[in-house]
């Protein structure tokens, strides 16, 4: 493989677990998306056409800017900044194989997937001390519910949580 397909793979997963998306919207970024990212922030659309604006930390910036200054491709503000091979639009298949390489290069189970970076995000947010709503925010969850399932939140977090916050507690 060209060695400009190895820092594309990178940022791509460095953008997943970073920045918490889902693969769709990591590949539906488009050139004219690069300003904002740069200046630290990303605004992805999400499922049912939600769109949120997140952070976006400096590794990801910094990952993003490795591989555009190895991508052999031009880019214009209409055309999406990941690239297959021949220049076309990256097929989330090749995500999830590359993803799939490194499970068997590193021993890791075969949940390791592009989404669990995903659900790691969300999970470290929430062990970090993250509150569960701005997690919602940035999964662009539309139910809290879908948040709490996610983030594999125990009863015992939910019930000091409660506790804590509730006057009647």
């Amino acid at each position: 493989r060209a060695p400009w397909i190895a820092w594309r793979d990178a940022a791509v997963l460095t953008l997943l677990y970073g920045c918490g998306l889902r693969i769709s919207e990591a590949l539906s970024l488009r050139g004219r998306d690069l300003e904002a990212l740069a200046a630290g922030r990303l605004t992805v659309v999400g499922k049912g056409g939600r769109a949120r604006s997140l952070p976006a930390i400096a590794q990801v910036r910094e990952a993003v800017r490795l591989y555009l200054f190895h991508c052999p491709f031009g880019l214009n503000p209409d055309e999406p900044i990941f690239r297959g091979a021949r220049g076309g639009k990256l097929s989330p298949r090749l995500i999830q194989a590359t993803m799939a390489r490194l499970r068997g290069a590193l021993g890791l189970p075969d949940s390791a997937t592009p989404h669990a970076l995903r659900h790691a995000f969300a999970t470290h947010l929430l062990t970090r001390g993250g509150d569960l709503r701005a997690i919602q925010e940035l999964l662009g969850h539309a139910s809290l519910s879908t948040t709490q399932v996610y983030t594999a939140v125990d009863t015992r977090r939910l019930i000091d949580a409660y506790r804590s916050a509730h006057p009647r507690a």
